[in-house]
């Protein structure tokens, strides 16, 4: 059960006691000797404290600096989730938990919700949390003159105060029953302030770890924090951040134990890599994936009997086998991933089906359809020979696809929401109304198909601020069958992350949300 497992993971990181187990086993039917049983083996399972963590990532740029406004790479996303805290945590079983925040209720109309901060917490500096560093924090994000990555969700907050010194209340110009979610972002890291103001640079949170030194792009060591309130996260006494962008370095420095662990590894040769007798591969499915977008607004793809015809003509079995070497799952041309808790599973899976692909053809009235597909590697890795795996499979149907093959350099600026159909690569996003605000309503601004669906859009207005969890799975099941019958998204799959550990290395169930378990590698693992 998806509800034992994150108790379970709230018993194992302290966040939850023994006997409050037990009883919250024992409301989802488990004995008390079964629940006690549980709970003894979670224990037993504790994690050793000590040693040195390496870390070989292949991100990082000497441009990065301390803002969590400013992040936008693996290597200060990793360093973030070690050394900050936010008000709520996506845990490793993909559940929201609490983390600064200890609770959270929101109004019947999901327009306000108040916070009910932890006790006791205190930053590298000293400083104990209250809602003043919750304000601050948040208030960095936010204003007209803010250059902060984190501002699109930040703006719907309205207003933030405090309710004493442990609420907080935010009130949201609409309703948001996902706003837990949204405080979760990486970059919403809280802070100390004083006189109403963080120093964002200064690299102080309330995390497991201190920053000992910083050298943006190159290597970053930290040091555990001996008055973390975590009581069982934060195992290792070191852990060491080195950007090793070139995947090969990667690959050489911890098959010879220079590293511990690293991300990225180079799906080609990921089954050799699995054969060293130290290391092994580890990957999880979460949200990331890849599209090929096609306008809506522009001929031919304004038809939606085009867009069909493209998305039957299309193996996604076969293209997940030639670009990712199955290292992903198939898309079903949406873009919620099997980690997103209202994924429409149900929903039947879209097959490579040439017959289907010319009955669009002719409902279009067309027998025959030729069109320019953009892609260059700088979309994924792989795109463009995606691109010609798609050409082949659609030329069976009277489709003659033409690859056009983009320069990388400018890609994202030249082509990407202005080439009529290309290639694109999404890291997806933790909530379902999240992925499609962003991506899929009507005038948002990386809505890159030009798509506007009526009621799609009601919906996803409704859905927001429905608090029954049962009525959204219902809208958001059915915004996904329109995405995927009427939308202009072709998703043909999901891509893993996949990494490369060293087997000393313990852990428990990996988080998917994001690489290196949710950003959170450093805090979970530890040696066994």
């Amino acid at each position: 059960m998806r509800g034992l497992d994150t108790y379970k993971g709230l018993l194992a990181s302290g966040r939850m006691t023994r006997r409050d187990f037990i009883q919250r086993a024992m409301a989802l039917g488990a004995t008390t000797a079964l629940a006690s049983t549980m709970a003894g083996q979670v224990l037993a399972a504790t994690p050793k404290k000590g040693g040195k963590l390496r870390l070989g990532i292949g991100h990082g740029s000497t441009t990065d600096t301390l803002d969590p406004a400013t992040w936008e790479n693996l290597y200060v996303q990793v360093m973030g989730g070690a050394t900050q805290n936010k008000l709520s945590e996506i845990g490793n079983t993909g559940d929201l938990v609490p983390e600064l925040a200890e609770s959270w209720e929101p109004t019947p109309d999901a327009i306000q919700w108040r916070f009910k901060l932890r006790k006791g917490v205190e930053f590298h500096n000293g400083k104990t949390l209250d809602t003043d560093d919750v304000i601050a924090s948040f208030n960095h994000h936010r204003g007209e003159d803010s250059k902060s990555a984190a501002k699109p969700i930040v703006d719907p907050i309205e207003d933030i105060k405090a309710d004493g010194k442990d609420t907080v209340v935010f009130t949201m110009k609409t309703g948001n029953a996902d706003f837990p979610f949204i405080v979760s972002d990486y970059h919403l890291s809280i802070l100390p302030s004083k006189d109403g103001k963080v120093n964002s640079t200064s690299g102080i949170g309330s995390g497991g770890y201190t920053i000992e030194n910083f050298e943006p792009g190159v290597r970053t060591v930290l040091k555990r924090f001996p008055n973390y309130w975590k009581s069982n996260r934060a195992h290792f006494d070191e852990a060491e951040m080195l950007s090793i962008v070139d995947v090969t370095a990667r690959t050489n420095a911890l098959t010879t134990g220079e590293i511990d662990a690293m991300d990225r590894v180079d799906i080609k040769t990921a089954h050799l890599l699995a054969r060293k007798p130290k290391v092994k591969i580890v990957e999880t499915s979460g949200t990331a994936h890849y599209t090929f977008a096609m306008r809506t607004d522009t001929p031919p793809f304004d038809n939606n009997h085009v867009r069909l015809a493209l998305k039957h003509a299309l193996d996604r079995k076969a293209l997940l086998q030639t670009v990712l070497r199955g290292h992903g799952v198939v898309g079903n041309d949406h873009p919620i991933g099997r980690s997103n808790r209202f994924h429409a599973d149900e929903l039947p899976q879209r097959e490579y089906d040439i017959d289907k692909a010319k009955f669009h053809l002719k409902q279009a009235g067309l027998s025959s359809l030729k069109v320019d597909l953009s892609a260059a590697d700088a979309a994924f890795a792989g795109a463009v020979d995606a691109a010609v795996v798609y050409k082949e499979h659609a030329s069976k149907a009277g489709i003659d696809i033409n690859v056009v093959r983009e320069p990388n350099d400018g890609y994202w600026s030249n082509v990407w929401l202005k080439k009529p159909w290309c290639a694109v690569y999404w890291g997806g996003r933790p909530t379902e109304d999240w992925m499609f605000s962003t991506a899929y309503a009507a005038g948002a601004p990386w809505n890159d198909t030009f798509w506007e669906h009526e009621k799609f859009n009601k919906l996803l207005i409704q859905a927001r601020a429905e608090l029954d969890e049962v009525k959204r799975r219902a809208m958001y099941v059915e915004m996904q069958l329109i995405v995927r019958d009427e939308g202009g998204v072709v998703v043909p799959m999901f891509n893993n992350y996949v990494m490369g550990l060293s087997k000393k290395i313990a852990h428990e169930e990996m988080g998917a949300n994001w690489a290196f378990d949710g950003f959170r590698a450093i805090e979970r693992w530890w040696f066994a």
